[in-house]
């Protein structure tokens, strides 16, 4: 069963992608919007939930994080990188072992 938290992380998580989209679509050609959506990253995320048992199923998740933050700022170097003319509008990112 999900928690209330669960809940308010997938509507914030669609809601970037749909203002995303949306923005991308107001500025190009002149500003480019890439949205990067990582899975599972090392980080220190688990220790600034609240609500107990959410807290404690994130970690289980995190406990096997192999994407390391350094991995995800490649990604996000590459996308920078890549021509004027070229628009990446998203990149969805997991470990190969994460389910959903």
């Amino acid at each position: 069963m999900l928690s209330r938290e669960d809940g308010v992380y997938a509507a914030t998580k669609w809601g970037v992608n749909g203002w995303s989209e949306s923005l991308r679509q107001e500025l190009l050609p002149d500003i480019r919007v890439t949205l990067i959506e990582p899975g599972v990253v090392d980080t220190e995320l688990p220790t600034h939930i609240t609500h107990e048992a959410t807290r404690e199923a994130v970690q289980k998740g995190y406990d096997a994080a192999t994407v390391k933050p350094d991995e995800v700022a490649e990604i996000i170097a590459f996308v920078l990188a890549r021509p004027r003319h070229l628009a990446i509008n998203e990149v969805l990112l997991r470990p190969t072992d994460q389910l959903g």
